[in-house]
């Protein structure tokens, strides 16, 4: 690290502690040539991340966008805001951690089918409905049979209707 005071290009660390929340280390060092003190702050570099829809266009990840539509698909579920939100960091933090700089609104989708699937079949359903455009019953029973098809228990449809007996 170079000393602002006299360009000397080597120093040594004094001090670090976590800084903004843990998002940053606040370095307290001395230039190995003057003798100066001074501080640094290291922080994550976050690469920007796109995606590309369907159409061809191009839009910047948002974090808020995803919250919604997943809150939408979890609404009265099982599924908590708090876990809506963890799916949403998970997805981003797997993004980032892999480098990730353009993603298409297909796999961003499906990974967030993979976590959601885990806490509600419903939800799973519902957002797999919008994400995937379903466009007829047989885009639902596909769905169904892909969840039955994992291992998973079997999805039982319940009928309030009574059947008409022999």
């Amino acid at each position: 690290m170079q000393c602002p005071n006299c360009r000397h290009p080597e120093s040594h660390v004094l001090e670090s502690r976590p800084a903004d929340l843990g998002r940053s280390v606040r370095r307290r060092r001395e230039c190995l040539g003057c003798h100066e003190r001074f501080t640094t702050y290291e922080r994550v570099e976050v690469i920007p991340l796109t995606v590309v829809k369907r159409d061809g266009r191009r839009e910047s990840f948002n974090q808020g966008k995803m919250f919604h539509g997943l809150s939408q698909a979890c609404e009265k579920t099982t599924v908590t805001p708090e876990q809506v939100r963890l799916i949403v960091e998970e997805v981003e933090s797997f993004l980032q951690q892999r480098n990730y700089r353009e993603i298409t609104s297909k796999e961003l989708g499906e990974l967030v089918l993979a976590r959601l699937g885990q806490l509600s079949e419903v939800a799973y359903i519902r957002f797999a409905s919008v994400y995937g455009q379903f466009a007829s019953v047989d885009d639902f029973s596909a769905i169904l049979r892909l969840l039955e098809k994992r291992g998973e228990q079997p999805l039982r449809l319940r009928s309030n209707l009574s059947t008409p007996g022999p």
